[in-house]
């Protein structure tokens, strides 16, 4: 028999689910790298989830409380989709994927684990990554530890930041120029 290690799910597995909202209690906490936070917008932000379908799978989710998009205010709708493309343009850089899955489950009967509070999963696909363990064994490898793909992130989004910031400062400029 061939044995397949999965050692972070021990707590999961220990502890259960965690009490109260992980998205409102982790946010509220300062310890960034143990919740796996990457990046903290003004509405938005993302988190690496803790059982990922491939490498780099993330979350976007905005800080208010809710479980509908459709109770998100325009301004929390932009900054979830802006902070969605930086996620991605981070996640070329790191992982070089073929493709993205962008998904919300809204709703329990739609696969959300985590229904009352909305949030958009990005999962980085490669060409030929669906190969017989998922579908032969419902099991999924992830060849790399979280902790190491979270040092490989963090720093792309703190460069897909400053390059936001500075395409802004030069429309500005180029606004100012004009008038």
């Amino acid at each position: 028999m061939k044995r397949l290690w999965a050692p972070w799910r021990m707590p999961y597995l220990k502890n259960g689910q965690p009490k109260g909202c992980i998205f409102c209690v982790k946010t509220k906490q300062k310890h960034d790298r143990s919740n796996l936070i990457l990046y903290r917008g003004r509405h938005a932000f993302v988190m690496m989830n803790l059982y990922p379908y491939s490498n780099g799978h993330l979350l976007i989710t905005p800080y208010r409380h809710v479980g509908s998009i459709e109770d998100l205010d325009p301004p929390t709708l932009a900054d979830l989709m802006r902070t969605t493309q930086r996620a991605m343009k981070a996640l070329r850089l790191a992982y070089k994927p073929d493709a993205f899955n962008l998904g919300i489950n809204q709703g329990r009967e739609a696969g959300a684990g985590i229904e009352s509070h909305v949030h958009l999963h990005i999962v980085p696909r490669w060409n030929g990554d669906t190969n017989f363990m998922p579908v032969l064994t419902d099991t999924r490898v992830i060849p790399e530890h979280l902790e190491s793909s979270y040092d490989k992130l963090l720093p792309l989004f703190q460069t897909v930041r400053n390059r936001a910031k500075a395409r802004g400062r030069a429309r500005t400029a180029k606004i100012k120029v004009k008038r």
